[in-house]
């Protein structure tokens, strides 16, 4: 039943990472588990602390785009280059990056563009 809930759920930017209801694999470092866990549900403390101090939303200096883990991590320009070096592929999806499986060099790819220390 609750599947069938979530199979209609399409829309929703989750159902896109985890299709499939279940526990997510556990993480044996918590703060990485927080990390992937925020990166997951889209919500960041640089992508959303304009919402707790009543700001406008941050947009991409080089895109003009709003700044989203999915414009972080997949569609921005800017780090095409660091997104090649450490994933070692051209298109992404956020599946690849941070789905069930996380990509095993989410982490140093985030370090490197300094993101990290931002989530």
């Amino acid at each position: 039943m609750w599947q069938q809930l979530w199979d209609l759920q399409e829309q929703n930017k989750l159902h896109s990472l985890k299709p499939f209801l279940g526990r997510w694999p556990g993480v044996p470092v918590q703060r990485k588990d927080v990390i992937l866990t925020r990166l997951r549900i889209g919500h960041t403390r640089f992508t959303h602390k304009h919402l707790l101090f009543a700001e406008t939303s941050p947009i991409c200096t080089s895109c003009q785009a709003p700044y989203s883990v999915l414009h972080i991590l997949i569609e921005c320009p800017v780090f095409t280059f660091q997104r090649q070096s450490f994933f070692n592929a051209t298109f992404l999806s956020l599946k690849d990056v941070v789905g069930e499986n996380p990509h095993p060099r989410v982490f140093s790819f985030l370090q490197s563009i300094g993101f990290l220390n931002h989530i």
